[in-house]
């Protein structure tokens, strides 16, 4: 009993600690990308598309994290019925907007680093004109194609078993019937797999843009010259490992879901895994983020100024 509670409280510290830790770096990043805006700086195009990637990071960490970490100490029942439909539809939403969100940045990255041609360069106007509406699209898209969840969504059934086991889950949703079901299940996965082309395509546009850019750096210094890394060099290289990085959660938490579903009795490290491996991107995301932004010092050199400029309170007394 004593190791059982042990166990517990470890993956559930291990979860409060994520949770937070991706709470407090989206907060960050939602600072930094509209830090422009209060500076009568000029504001980059792809920052719509950040902001909507953090938004959608929060909402993940809210609507998982959070009621995850809080089942995990021993309240499994708390949301009711009303609430898990509210909390399993807005997490089901995030998660489609994240992967939507990610397809979009990496491709509206590799058209920028297209050749100056007559073709590319009128899409890549017409790609920034309507950012916002894409932005849009994908929230619209999403917020229609998860509405079965609502129907299906209830309180955790069976809490006391799930419990005895180290399961802890605080909402249940039921199966649909078997044509509904595979109908929802080829049109979801049909978005899915249209974002991950696109994240291919982008991907495999990008690496090679990079590699023509390296071997040209290669003959400059051949030539004594020592050339600085460019801004779009290094957005690149970001969004590829964020990319990456969005592939590698995704995957492997997509397997082991699978592997849930298809075992009569998961264990308590597969479940917990799942749930884990399922907050790792919107959770180190915006770290990889702010290591690789340039404004960081800037940023944080401003909030210093600002800080150090207020006006100390004098006290009456």
């Amino acid at each position: 009993m004593e190791a059982w509670v042990s166990i517990s409280l470890n993956w559930g510290m291990a979860f409060l600690v994520e949770t937070t830790a991706g709470i407090l770096a989206n907060c960050f990043l939602f600072h930094l990308y509209n830090f422009p805006l209060f500076t009568a700086q000029a504001v980059r195009p792809t920052n719509l598309i950040l902001n909507q990637l953090v938004l959608s990071n929060h909402l993940v960490l809210f609507s998982k994290g959070i009621p995850q970490t809080v089942a995990t100490f021993g309240l499994t029942s708390f949301l009711g019925e009303s609430g898990c439909k509210l909390i399993l539809y807005l997490n089901r939403v995030a998660r489609g907007v994240s992967l939507s969100t990610t397809s979009l940045l990496s491709g509206f990255q590799a058209i920028k680093l297209r050749p100056n041609t007559s073709a590319w360069l009128s899409l890549r106007i017409i790609s920034s004109k309507y950012i916002g509406t894409c932005c849009f699209l994908c929230w619209t898209l999403q917020l229609l194609l998860n509405l079965h969840v609502t129907m299906k969504a209830g309180s955790p059934k069976y809490s006391k078993n799930l419990s005895a086991k180290g399961i802890y889950r605080y909402c249940s949703s039921e199966l649909h019937e078997r044509l509904t079901f595979l109908v929802t299940g080829v049109i979801l996965s049909l978005s899915d797999i249209v974002c991950l082309v696109i994240m291919a395509w982008a991907s495999g546009s990008m690496v090679l843009v990079l590699h023509k850019h390296k071997r040209r750096v290669q003959y400059i210094h051949s030539h004594s010259l020592s050339p600085k890394p460019s801004h779009e060099d290094r957005a690149t290289r970001t969004i590829l490992i964020l990319v990456s990085m969005f592939l590698s959660f995704y995957s492997l938490a997509s397997l082991l879901s699978f592997w849930i579903t298809q075992t009569v009795s998961p264990s308590p490290w597969l479940f917990n895994t799942t749930v884990l491996l399922s907050l790792g991107f919107p959770a180190l995301s915006p770290f990889v983020f702010s290591f690789n932004n340039i404004r960081v010092p800037q940023f944080c050199s401003a909030l210093w100024t600002k800080k150090a400029n207020r006006p100390a309170m004098v006290s009456e007394f």
